[in-house]
């Protein structure tokens, strides 16, 4: 899921938009899209016609969207992306960002404690993990939408180099503003095409959209109650497991290898226990937590906090494919909750590299053999291990995490 006004986002380089002489002709070919490729469509999944007007009626394209392909060009190579979760990792947990959520956090959770409480009971979310996603994804919904929902997939869907994706995203938008969910006006999204406080695409909010306040639509846009309800449904549809924790900050002995990471060597959090490791608030890890799977998460590598795991970590990133995102939505809801401070150990200042020097890296380890997850220039877990792997062969201490210093060794 891409996400909007929490991230920080800058594109470098995108597709070169049409002449401007050429704009007037795109824009007629994007309305005779709409009526001979997209309507049948609509009309084929139960969308009317007065819902299909109602939609387009003010939509034009949206020519300052990243990656669009109009009509007679060519995409272009994505060049340098930066992105929070690209960059140091430290500064995804800035002070501003972390005590906001959690300070508004707390007002939520007040506000809204009946309806957490029933969410709750209902699908074993906490509802300070709810309140954790919520707040990173729109601030409460206090956050403004800012794009016409129908012109950015309807944009995306006509020219950009991820089409059918968001075709079918366009045609479930139609199938939410037919349904009633959304008034007119209502159905505001990010440039990315993410819908309302919880940021759903469209065929996520088909898939879990709930009615929190019995008024028998869910309302991502305007309703509290729905956006609550809406994000404990998702997380227990992606398999959260009630009664257990999403991790532990933890100390691990320097002769616990960081590339050891990673949930496919996830093992009971008894075992990572007998290795030496231990929480940093120097508290037992919890009796029933002892007995299920734990996996060793190092975002910075040796260069930040480490914690410990379990599979409903994993269940977040099901919400965002990052482990920064992840962590955040974890910590903010344990300060939401349980009144925790800060990280024990301290993020360095590592990061900072353009994905095209750590796609470098990653091509040249897999070149080794290793796999790295794929040389798509972000730093996960597989990476970061790789990584380490590649620096124990060369009999050197592991960090599992790339570094500049690293790019001369590491060329395809």
């Amino acid at each position: 899921m891409l996400r909007i006004l929490t991230l920080i986002l800058a594109f470098a380089a995108t597709a070169a938009p049409a002449p401007a002489q050429d704009r007037a002709a795109v824009e007629r070919q994007f309305r005779a899209w709409l009526q001979d490729e997209i309507l049948p469509q609509a009309r084929r999944l139960g969308v009317s016609p007065q819902t299909f007007d109602a939609a387009f009626a003010d939509v034009s394209l949206n020519w300052d969207l990243p990656d669009l392909v109009p009509p007679g060009t060519e995409a272009q190579v994505p060049q340098r992306q930066r992105q929070a979760e690209f960059g140091a990792p430290g500064r995804y947990f800035n002070r501003g960002s972390v005590d906001g959520a959690t300070r508004v956090g707390r007002q939520m959770a007040g506000r809204h404690a009946a309806t957490l409480a029933s969410v709750e009971r209902q699908t074993g979310v906490p509802g300070h993990i709810v309140l954790g996603i919520w707040g990173r994804e729109s601030g409460y919904g206090q956050v403004s939408i800012p794009h016409d929902a129908f012109e950015v997939l309807g944009t995306k869907a006509f020219m950009s180099t991820r089409s059918d994706y968001f075709t079918a995203e366009l045609l479930a938008a139609l199938r939410i503003a037919e349904a009633g969910h959304a008034p007119p006006g209502a159905m505001r999204s990010s440039w990315a095409g993410a819908l309302g406080q919880p940021q759903f695409m469209p065929s996520s909010f088909l898939d879990y959209a709930a009615d929190g306040d019995g008024d028998g639509r869910a309302d991502i846009w305007r309703s509290e109650a729905d956006t609550i309800a809406s994000i404990g449904n998702y997380l227990a549809r992606h398999g959260w497991v009630a009664g257990r924790d999403w991790g532990f900050e933890v100390r691990v002995p320097p002769s616990v290898s960081c590339t050891l990471e990673g949930p496919d060597q996830a093992r009971p959090i008894a075992d990572w226990a007998a290795m030496g490791i231990e929480r940093v608030s120097g508290r037992p890890f919890p009796d029933h937590e002892l007995r299920g799977p734990g996996s060793l998460l190092m975002p910075a590598g040796r260069f930040g906090p480490a914690f410990i795991v379990t599979p409903n970590f994993y269940v977040l990133k099901d919400y965002n494919m990052s482990d920064l995102y992840a962590l955040f939505v974890g910590h903010v809801g344990d300060r939401i909750a349980y009144g925790v401070g800060d990280f024990s150990a301290n993020w360095d200042e590592v990061g900072g590299l353009y994905r095209s020097d750590v796609a470098q890296m990653q091509r040249a380890l897999q070149a080794m053999g290793h796999d790295v997850g794929g040389a798509d220039g972000l730093a996960g877990f597989k990476t970061r291990r790789s990584i380490g792997r590649w620096q124990e062969a060369r009999g050197a201490a592991a960090t599992c995490f790339p570094e500049a210093s690293m790019k001369a060794a590491l060329r395809p």
